[in-house]
């Protein structure tokens, strides 16, 4: 039984692992020239940047790729644990160090709020109950069936799930600055705090069980580690090689067809493809569902991603390894980027720093760093050729009168990307950095499906279907997927 999988993001990787283990040939092809697909890793002038990816929360969601094959993922990558978390710094001066022990967070919070400390707790314990559901019980559950979905209702009514995050977060703590604090992990999924559901909140519990951790040599390390275990497992795996189209026979997808118009045959399908892409570009509209149809009409896309790499030849030691960068608005701005799709002349930033951690992303006496801007995506009709080199005078600016001083004169080997770029690097539909945003109406049921609609033998991994956006939601899409398909020997 042959099976192939379309895009080798960590939802493709993760879903080809899984389909070996179950006997079936595998073939994983994807257009870049390497594996990991966001999680790439560019190189420049001796400085080296993690694409996308940079925070490990649920590592054992790798250890059990590993575990499928009788390995250990510890033999092959070095996690380190990482404190604090989060550095959030405010445009008074004063910062919020997040994470390590939670008696370490609790002095933190006290310094802030006093009164927050036991607010924080309540909202630990409230994450944890969202989690040992939202997680631990529905994260590899598929929802193809309606049924699934209303059976939860009563659980999702209890857990508040109608409440937003910031909703939520306000609930527990009275500190302005320790609400925007708490409330960003949508934002880290390509959603508004203010309109994704709480159950999203799930991620404080997840960062507070498991930490939050670092792979020596980047994410890129995890990938050839990832890379090397499929190949010592006979995955087949080609590179540079585009898949223009799903061939469907009837109601059954048989066949992928390369751009050079090579035909594939295949028993099983999995498209690691952002699902708005794959329905509107790689399967004939006659196709597509009455369901694909409507979600594809009602689609509302999470926010772009403006990021600026850069080296700088000094160093600053002072920058943890991931820092807040909050701007003096908070809803307003957010609202501009997801309401009105507006540039604005603020922004908010998150701001990493692997030398930190790994000195092996720079020179000698040398920092590696990248920016990421939260931008409206492709909707907002912004001229990126003019935007972005107006948008990175303004970054580099702020950042060089705050947490980098000097850096206009230090910076060096720089390059950006906008939402021009994951449009063209990796179709995403509209430029959006986390495929569909994940409010209530495109959450379980109602995201694109696992098993594709309307489709036989064709399946879906990745940011825009069930779980949702995320390194552990990508992962969890494939352990979804592999729950749907039988061992190759039992078809």
């Amino acid at each position: 039984m042959h099976a192939i999988v379309v895009g080798a993001g960590f939802g493709g990787i993760a879903a080809a692992l899984r389909l070996r283990a179950k006997g079936y040939e595998v073939t994983l092809i994807d257009r870049c020239n390497h594996i990991g697909g966001r999680a790439r890793v560019f190189e420049r002038e001796g400085f080296r940047h993690d694409a996308g990816p940079t925070v490990i929360t649920a590592p054992f969601l790798f250890e059990e790729l590993f575990a499928l094959f009788g390995e250990k993922f510890s033999d092959h990558v070095n996690l380190v644990a990482l404190t604090p978390w989060y550095r959030f710094t405010f445009q008074d001066g004063s910062r919020f160090d997040y994470g390590g022990t939670l008696e370490q967070t609790l002095a933190e919070i006290r310094r802030i709020e006093p009164r927050d400390a036991e607010g924080y707790l309540a909202l630990l314990r409230h994450s944890q109950r969202i989690f040992d559901i939202g997680f631990t019980k529905l994260s590899a559950q598929p929802f193809h069936r309606l049924w699934t979905m209303l059976r939860q209702i009563p659980r999702l009514v209890r857990l508040r799930s109608h409440e937003t995050v910031w909703q939520m977060v306000s609930r527990f703590l009275c500190s302005p600055k320790l609400r925007r604090a708490f409330s960003i992990q949508p934002l880290l999924v390509g959603g508004n705090p203010f309109d994704t559901t709480s159950i999203y909140g799930l991620i404080h519990y997840l960062e507070r069980a498991y930490g939050v951790h670092f792979a020596m040599g980047g994410t890129g390390a995890i990938t050839r580690a990832l890379e090397a275990l499929m190949r010592r497992q006979g995955i087949r795996i080609l590179l540079g090689t585009t898949v223009s189209e799903v061939s469907v026979s009837g109601k059954r997808a048989d066949a992928v067809i390369l751009e050079d118009g090579t035909v594939m045959a295949a028993d099983l399908i999995v498209s690691n493809a952002d699902p708005a892409f794959l329905y509107r570009q790689m399967i004939p509209h006659r196709r597509r569902s009455l369901p694909v149809r409507a979600k594809l009409a009602a689609a509302e896309y999470s926010m772009g991603l403006y990021v600026l790499y850069f080296g700088t030849t000094q160093t600053y030691p002072d920058v943890v390894h991931h820092t807040i960068w909050m701007g003096e608005r908070y809803r307003e701005l957010l609202a501009d980027i997801f309401d009105h799709k507006t540039l604005s002349e603020d922004f908010s930033l998150y701001l990493h720093r692997p030398t930190a951690t790994d000195p092996s992303f720079a020179p000698p006496g040398c920092d590696s760093f990248y920016v990421l801007c939260p931008v409206p995506n492709q909707l907002g009709r912004i001229d990126w050729n003019t935007a972005g080199p107006q948008l990175r005078n303004r970054i580099v600016a702020a950042l060089g009168e705050s947490l980098l001083p000097g850096l206009a004169q230090s910076i060096t080997a720089e390059f950006a990307m906008t939402p021009d770029d994951f449009k063209d690097d990796y179709l995403s539909e509209h430029g959006a950095g986390f495929s569909i945003a994940p409010i209530f109406r495109q959450s379980a049921w109602f995201r694109f499906h696992n098993r594709a609609e309307g489709i036989r033998n064709l399946y879906l991994v990745g940011a825009g279907t069930h779980p949702g956006a995320g390194v552990p939601g990508v992962l969890c899409s494939a352990k979804v997927v592999d729950t749907l398909i039988a061992p190759a020997a039992d078809v």
